[in-house]
């Protein structure tokens, strides 16, 4: 499934559906198809986004993902089983989901019922907006047992504009390896539960090591946004851009300090 988002063909669907695709063919409802040209992917959070020739086409908008809440009505479309324009509705059911697919992972969990087929497909919300893009789901069987998951549209807009303006997805690299913190560690050193990240290992060559970040160290914020667990890091510096001297609060052997980063590209560096 997919989504058309600008009168002039531009199309959002999932990764993994043209993923390996030699040639892809968008058809429409109508039965007319189209050859899609593939702007670019990103298999982070399994967007893709396709252009096709076209004027005057019919468009959907992207509201906003962050307003939604746990409760809100939905409406999910797409092709499940082959049945093209399927429609189901359902709520939100929980935001901000880690399903361990990925390293940016905070989906939108639904109970609207979404197939194999739905994905790529657009979750509406109640004034008809796009607030996700249907993407996985969680079943013992293959079909639908009521829990869904769609990539947020704000997330989705962010990654679709950045594929627009040159095919590629351009993400902060800092160059470490992390893990959490301990509750022994968290005790000792006078932390709240859960917070900060711990720095595991520091790669040659990287941001990180330039800016004198070392093994040991806890990350407790990355200019300015709290950390509280591993993945607000990882988050955190995806979401700044590449060359962006960022600042990275840490405690190192009970001292705090602050130490500036310039971030290199995660598309171009050695590890992720």
């Amino acid at each position: 499934s997919g989504f058309i988002i600008s009168s002039d063909g531009l199309i959002v669907t999932n990764n993994h559906v043209i993923d390996g695709a030699t040639t892809v063919t968008v058809r429409f409802a109508d039965g007319s198809e189209h050859e899609a040209v593939v702007i670019g992917t990103d298999p982070l959070t399994d967007i893709a986004l396709l252009d096709i020739e076209g004027s005057a086409l019919p468009t959907v908008s992207f509201g906003s993902s962050e307003a939604m809440r746990v409760g809100d009505e939905v409406i999910a479309m797409g092709n499940p089983f082959g049945l093209g324009g399927t429609v189901t509705t359902g709520i939100v059911s929980a935001i901000d989901r880690d399903i361990n697919s990925g390293p940016f992972d905070s989906f939108i969990q639904t109970d609207a019922a979404i197939n194999r087929g739905n994905s790529g497909g657009p979750l509406f919300n109640d004034q008809g907006e796009v607030i996700g893009v249907n993407t996985a789901i969680f079943s013992p069987n293959g079909a639908s047992a009521g829990i869904g998951f769609a990539v947020p549209s704000d997330l989705v807009a962010t990654i679709v504009a950045d594929l627009q303006d040159d095919g590629q997805v351009d993400r902060g690299w800092l160059g470490v390896q992390i893990r959490p913190v301990s509750g022994e560690i968290a005790s000792v050193l006078g932390l709240e539960p859960g917070q900060g990240t711990m720095i595991d290992r520091v790669m040659d060559g990287t941001p990180a090591q330039a800016a004198g970040l070392q093994a040991g160290d806890i990350v407790l914020s990355f200019n300015g946004t709290s950390i509280d667990e591993a993945r607000d890091l990882t988050r955190a510096v995806a979401g700044t851009a590449p060359d962006t001297v960022a600042s990275v609060e840490v405690l190192r052997a009970g001292d705090r300090m602050t130490l500036d980063v310039t971030l290199a590209n995660r598309a171009t560096a050695q590890d992720a």
